[in-house]
């Protein structure tokens, strides 16, 4: 039989140890058939040969962590990730548009902008007094509402929820604008006017173009709320996801154990549900990240569940079922308890997961390593960190817990598995930026200082983080190679990823991406 697909003139990097380099790539439906002659012999009249005139083929991009539809729901309206400073926030507010019902809604807000000083709603009520407005901070995990946003919602005080968020109050119990945590975010999330679905599935088609374009090919959704299986199914109805999916529900400590057991075998063309996603701590800017002693602000001492061990009876649950848990732990105290609940189960050949692990102790590092535990970092996260210290991140942990900041290199040098994602939207979802971040610790194109140089991986390292690595996790051994029999998902770069210099790298042309099977982005020489 002939191939459907043909890749010639290339270098092919294959991460297999077996054959290490290849030239022409042979697929037929789903999986690579043959590599070099056996490949050339399967051409026919049929065949679509590409040739790739030097490009340096290496298996699929896997994001290990991204928020698809949150992404596209959520970080909505007026972009203000580069605001450096209150004036800027001013002057990218006072040309927001109103959107439906005149909502004004805006993302990506560093907290830095503030300058160390409480975040309140102050700013936008000088800017756009009266209007109802709510921006999403860069973290994900906080927002802050404008008065008329808060008064639609019927926040008028404190509330009490099963989970550990906050409505921010003054010293006379007056909201400040500030919302902490998933719960309270939702106060305000739940009265704004939904997205149209067709807006919707349009919004989140263009999203997954624009990640194949950087190479990606597959990635693990860890979110599922609000309908957003169903939202898949609706898109797949209409056209093919140009990412695969593997989709993480949450379960937060309100959620029904039976409900999350029952939508495991939820799966389309493209998208399947494959584990569960648990949060024991929050973030480190906002103050809700589980540290072992505080930080600056005498925050940051409790866990996301208000009874840790209900944390730990509820993923000792999903393990039992061999159900692959991830659990957010930025924390040091946070990523502790994870090790402790599942230090010793029974995993039954399962890989669990610690996602983010921004600050913590070689030890611990050690002991998620011994324990059989996945890692899985974010290094793009270091762009919002800053080498002098000076940043929010920093000045709340200090300069101790700054040093042991998302130590990858430790837990490759540990004998780990290591996954890299890029946590879109709170990162760019480019994967080339995550490969360069990887190795530089700081932007691509800058001259910024390297946040912990110390951390930085190899170009193989990097590689192996998001292809053989990535599939080490899934417990998928028929993926992260260009080998006969593997899944048909293969990134095709311009530069060689293995020796170009990590700032050439973040924005090289991507030529090809083949995701399982299925070519999702060409760009011809």
């Amino acid at each position: 039989m002939s191939a459907d697909l043909l890749l010639v003139g290339a270098t092919v990097h294959t991460l297999d140890p077996e054959r290490p380099t290849a030239q022409a790539v042979a697929v037929r439906g789903d999986r690579i058939v043959a590599l070099d002659d056996d490949a050339l012999a399967l051409r026919d009249q049929h065949t679509e040969v590409v040739d790739l005139d030097g490009a340096v083929v290496t298996p699929g991009l896997v994001d290990g962590h991204l928020h698809a539809l949150f992404g596209v729901t959520a970080f909505t309206g007026v972009d203000l990730s580069s605001c450096g400073g209150l004036d800027d926030l001013r002057a990218a507010l006072s040309g927001a548009p109103r959107g439906r019902d005149g909502w004004v809604t805006g993302f990506g807000l560093d907290h830095n902008v503030f300058g160390g000083a409480p975040i309140t709603n102050a700013v936008l009520e000088e800017v756009l007094p009266g209007a109802p407005v709510v921006i999403v901070l860069y973290d994900g995990h906080s927002s802050l509402a404008s008065e008329e946003a808060l008064r639609r919602a019927g926040v008028t005080g404190p509330r009490a929820f099963e989970q550990r968020a906050e409505i921010v109050c003054d010293p006379a119990g007056r909201p400040t604008g500030l919302l902490l945590e998933h719960a309270a975010m939702e106060t305000v999330r739940d009265v704004l006017p939904p997205m149209e679905a067709a807006e919707l599935h349009q919004r989140l088609l263009g999203v997954m173009d624009g990640m194949a374009a950087t190479g990606l090919t597959r990635g693990v959704m860890m979110d599922a709320e609000g309908g957003a299986l169903d939202v898949l199914a609706a898109v797949e109805d209409g056209a093919d996801l140009p990412v695969q999916l593997r989709v993480m529900p949450w379960c937060m400590p309100e959620s029904d154990l039976a409900g999350l057991d029952a939508v495991q075998d939820r799966a389309g063309r493209r998208w399947a549900v494959g584990g569960v996603k648990f949060f024991i701590d929050g973030t480190i800017e906002g103050g809700t990240a589980w540290l072992g002693h505080a930080d600056c602000h005498g925050q940051g001492t409790d866990a996301f569940w208000r009874d840790p061990s209900a944390y730990t009876r509820a993923v000792q649950h999903f393990a039992a079922a061999r159900v692959q848990t991830a659990t957010h732990a930025i924390g040091d105290a946070g990523v502790r308890h994870v090790i402790d609940s599942l230090a010793g189960v029974d995993a039954g050949g399962v890989r669990h997961r610690v996602e983010h692990l921004e600050t913590l102790a070689i030890e611990d590092v050690r002991r998620l390593v011994d324990a059989g535990l996945v890692a899985s970092m974010q290094p793009s996260h270091t762009g919002y960190a800053r080498a002098d210290l000076t940043d929010e991140w920093s000045v709340r942990l200090g300069a101790d817990r700054a040093a042991r900041a998302w130590p990858c290199r430790d837990v490759r040098e540990s004998g780990g598995t290591l996954v890299l994602g890029s946590d879109w939207p709170i990162a760019s979802y480019d994967a080339r930026e995550v490969l360069a971040f990887a190795q530089l610790r700081r932007r691509p194109g800058t001259d910024d200082g390297a946040v912990t140089p110390q951390q930085a991986l190899s170009p193989l390292m990097a590689l192996e983080g998001m292809t053989t690595h990535a599939a080490a996790a899934d417990g998928a051994s028929d993926r992260g190679r260009v080998a006969v029999g593997q899944r048909a998902d293969l990134t095709a770069f311009t530069v060689d990823p293995l020796t170009a210099p990590a700032d050439e790298l973040a924005d090289a042309p991507v030529r090809l991406t083949v995701s399982g099977g299925l070519l999702t982005h060409r760009k011809d020489a």
